[in-house]
């Protein structure tokens, strides 16, 4: 079979067979919308419970589901209302829009981290012109990606639809912390939509302006750079494209470490994690990679992050980031909120130490700030002299912005018995892009025999929509009822099947193939009388074998293959 993809034939086969459908198409559609059709919600829900499997069963992380529409305050304190911007130019003569730094891909080989003015240079040294009709293009300007709302009538608070799921969890720190005991690590996942006014939003499911995300954050002591499991894989091969400008490596997880590839162990793991689940989705690891950021590249909260990156017809695309998002987002929302986000690290033995703290000057704050005076002070000492920026001190109150000089408050060294230090914690976070996920599950599964003119999606049976189709080779002298009666007996969400009593049995078999499905069994005239009565024939996807089993072993049998078993153990 042809290993060549045409993305448009395999997102026609989507449409066509209930995998994903365009957007509000009765209005013409929505660019960068899609809706996942009933296939396409059992295969996506599919991949999230493998996903969940690894990170709540295995690794045995929390989950929560925290709101789409956050307060202008939370994505302030993340950086999104400053720095989610992607650059953005018009033509001046049809006036469509264009993600500027597109423009310029085949003159750069990383041409998103070009400014503005590096841009608008290359657009006339370049000749770069409207794709749509050759006009000339306006400057190059910032245009944040985020989509603004109201909550509540009128305009009187600012929101915007979340451009990740990460800040539900972050603000969501002190209650996570005393469920989990006020002890770390702390894993917490969240899976749900994300929102993106994406400029021009086109490849099909690989830019979206609503996506689905599933979102992990490990809060870890800063201290700690080992992790429990991390000698199960270090033995283990991973393919690497480090930010040094070599080309890619292969070589262990245990290595990449040793040689300061990945900074620490708790990144490498999640690295290889991520590796993990992608294969066991259906990912070919020979075309998959992981590619660290450069340095300009790297977004603003992250101290370090590799995408996993997987060869597609539209080239190599991102599909996961694993980063080290450092203190930025618990040390941030400290910040704005006025709230402590710490871990309390206990000593083996309670130390007599000096310490610096930050003392209120009552008689400055109560003529200043009146009945607000006592909540800005308790505020301040809470903080620790590593706030104060160019001797002043930053509060937020009630979403007010409160700048103290040292007017107000002064440093003090006291003597204290401590028994353990507040630490803020660090966050290590895979951020996995489920259509992206999706859609290369789908390219990676995709064989078509141009000769036959014959499609089959390979689909791992974990993955597959449908697990097993169900036919009687009549519907009539009671073949039907007993194909309809195994249909009853194997049918649930984990065991997905499809009756199908319409065409010729090859027409079924293609129909099957073409949606991914493994299995398929067929009911005959031989399984009603005769020396095979009560038997039924079962036929595997790949190497279109047929055996005949008993149908009372056909759960069991179905059940067994779903975990594993090989078609030839029959």
């Amino acid at each position: 079979m042809s290993k060549e993809i045409n993305s448009a034939d395999l997102l026609s086969l989507c449409r066509r067979r209930g995998f994903i459908w365009p957007s509000f198409e009765l209005y013409g559609g929505v660019a960068g919308m899609f809706d996942y059709g009933p296939l396409g919600s059992n295969m996506r829900n599919n991949i999230v419970e493998i996903w969940r499997d690894i990170y709540r069963g295995r690794e045995g992380f929390i989950e929560i589901d925290s709101e789409t529409v956050n307060p202008r305050e939370v994505f302030k304190a993340s950086g999104h209302v400053d720095e989610f911007a992607d650059l953005i130019t018009y033509c001046e003569e049809c006036e469509s829009a264009f993600r500027a730094d597109h423009l310029v891909k085949e003159f750069f080989n990383n041409p998103d981290v070009l400014s503005q003015k590096e841009l608008d240079e290359a657009f006339v040294k370049f000749g770069v012109k409207c794709p749509e009709c050759g006009g000339k293009l306006g400057p190059v300007e910032e245009f944040n990606l985020m989509f603004k709302t109201s909550i509540g009538p009128g305009s009187s608070r600012v929101g915007y639809l979340r451009p990740e799921t990460a800040q539900g969890i972050f603000v969501n720190y002190p209650n996570l912390y005393r469920y989990n005991r006020e002890k770390l690590p702390l894993g917490v996942i969240q899976t749900g939509r994300g929102y993106r006014n994406e400029i021009a939003p086109r490849q099909g499911m690989i830019r979206m302006r609503e996506f689905n995300m599933m979102e992990v954050e490990l809060f870890v002591d800063p201290e700690d750079k080992g992790w429990v499991r991390f000698p199960d894989i270090e033995n283990d091969p991973i393919t690497l494209v480090p930010n040094t400008g070599t080309e890619a490596l292969t070589m262990t997880v245990g290595e990449a470490v040793k040689n300061g590839i990945i900074a620490n162990k708790v990144l490498a793991y999640f690295v290889y994690t991520t590796q993990q689940l992608l294969t066991r989705l259906g990912i070919d690891p020979k075309r998959l990679r992981f590619r660290q950021h450069l340095r300009d590249e790297m977004a603003h909260y992250a101290m370090d992050c590799w995408d996993a990156e997987v060869l597609l017809s539209y080239g190599w695309i991102e599909v996961t980031g694993v980063a080290d998002r450092g203190c930025w987002d618990l040390s941030r929302h400290a910040e704005f909120s006025g709230t402590e986000l710490t871990h309390f690290k206990k000593f083996d033995e309670p130390k007599e130490m000096e310490i610096d703290k930050i003392k209120a000057k009552h008689k400055a704050l109560g003529p200043k700030f009146k009945e607000r005076a006592k909540a800005i002070a308790e505020m301040m000492e809470t903080r620790t002299p590593m706030d104060i920026k160019e001797g002043k001190l930053y509060l937020n109150l009630d979403g007010e912005e409160i700048i103290l000089d040292d007017g107000f408050f002064e440093v003090v060294r006291v003597r204290e018995k401590v028994s353990g230090e507040r630490v803020v914690p660090h966050v290590i976070e895979p951020s996995h892009g489920l259509d992206r996920i999706f859609y290369s599950v789908l390219e990676h599964s995709f064989e078509h025999d141009e000769k036959e003119d014959y499609t089959v999606l390979k689909l791992l049976p974990e993955v597959a929509p449908i697990k097993v189709g169900i036919f009687p080779l009549m519907e009539k002298d009671g073949l039907d009822t007993f194909a309809m009666d195994i249909y009853r007996k194997v049918h649930s969400p984990r065991m997905e099947a499809y009756y199908d009593g319409s065409g010729t049995i090859g027409k079924r078999y293609a129909r099957m193939d073409e949606v991914g499905t493994p299995w398929c069994i067929t009911v005959d005239y031989e399984s009603v009388e005769g020396p095979n009565k009560n038997t039924v024939t079962i036929r595997d996807r790949d190497t279109t074998a047929q055996k005949r089993i008993p149908v009372d072993s056909v759960p069991d049998v179905l059940r067994s293959m779903l975990y594993g078993r090989p078609f030839d153990d029959l």
